[in-house]
């Protein structure tokens, strides 16, 4: 979302005269949390140690007006805070994920006010990725803006009749990539997404995913995704890349390793019980 930042003024009023409904699709099944509040654009919840985040605008197919981008930026500064939570699903309520930005709110601004959009406010301006493993539920339409928070997610699980892209440029907003809609069968064998599954069962197989990773000694996981992210995104050659991880897990070889080993010697392998890991 942070290319989007850059958005002028006269894309307000170019909108004015262009925007409408450019994404229709039948809502497919989708599961919901019991303790969900409807009321809310963002809603949280959890399943053990594991915190939802949810986007409710579904009259919207989710797009992200002004005051729902600041309360999903906050639900994320909560996830992290919160010790309790081990790991997040992002997902959206209502058939899709999100739509990306509202642009009857970018048609509507006035001259003078564009600092007020969600393109200049607190969630476009994360930086970083999310301190501990964030997994995107994929459903219906995941464009724009909903695709690049689907990107900042570690793993994305997508329903086979999702779709996915950024269609900015032909609204008149400037981004570097554009062009055709990709189904969720294409984006998981472009390597897009981690699992494709079938309509209405996104959230429940992110869900699970969510759980298995609870599972794990933390230190360790969240060392190897340390690792992983400065290797993909800061390393300029391998050497570096081994030498980040040698340094940033090794002293995790007394804290949790040894004690690994001793359940190992005493009880045997490790029973893989994750019904998402067998099917890999």
């Amino acid at each position: 979302m942070y290319s989007l930042r850059r958005i002028s003024l006269s894309l307000s009023r170019s909108l004015k005269n262009r925007v409408k409904k450019y994404v229709t699709s039948e809502s497919p099944i989708e599961i919901t949390p019991e303790n969900v509040t409807k009321e809310k654009s963002i809603t949280i919840s959890r399943i053990g140690q594991v915190m939802l985040i949810g986007i409710n605008r579904p009259e919207k197919k989710n797009a992200l007006d002004a005051v729902t981008a600041q309360l999903l930026c906050d639900a994320l500064d909560e996830f992290e805070k919160d010790e309790q939570a081990v790991t997040g699903v992002l997902h959206g309520i209502g058939g899709n994920f999100c739509a990306g930005f509202d642009l009857h709110e970018i048609a509507n601004c006035d001259e003078g006010k564009e600092e007020i959009l969600p393109h200049f406010g607190a969630l476009a301006n994360r930086s970083e990725l999310a301190k501990k493993p964030l997994i995107a539920a994929l459903t219906g339409y995941a464009v724009g803006a909903g695709l690049e928070l689907a990107l900042m997610c570690d793993v994305r699980v997508i329903e086979e009749n999702a779709v996915i892209g950024f269609f900015n440029r032909r609204f008149g907003i400037p981004l570097l990539c554009g062009g055709r809609p990709i189904s969720g069968q294409l984006a998981f064998e472009m390597g897009l997404a981690s699992k494709c599954t079938t309509c209405g069962t996104a959230l429940g197989q992110a869900v699970n995913y969510a759980q298995s990773l609870v599972k794990f000694p933390q230190k360790a996981l969240l060392a190897d995704r340390a690792s992983l992210h400065f290797a993909t995104f800061t390393a300029k050659q391998m050497d570096e890349a081994l030498q980040f991880e040698k340094d940033n897990a090794s002293h995790l070889l007394l804290e949790e390793g040894i004690d690994g080993a001793k359940k190992f010697v005493e009880k045997g392998d490790y029973e893989i019980s994750d019904v998402w890991l067998k099917e890999i």
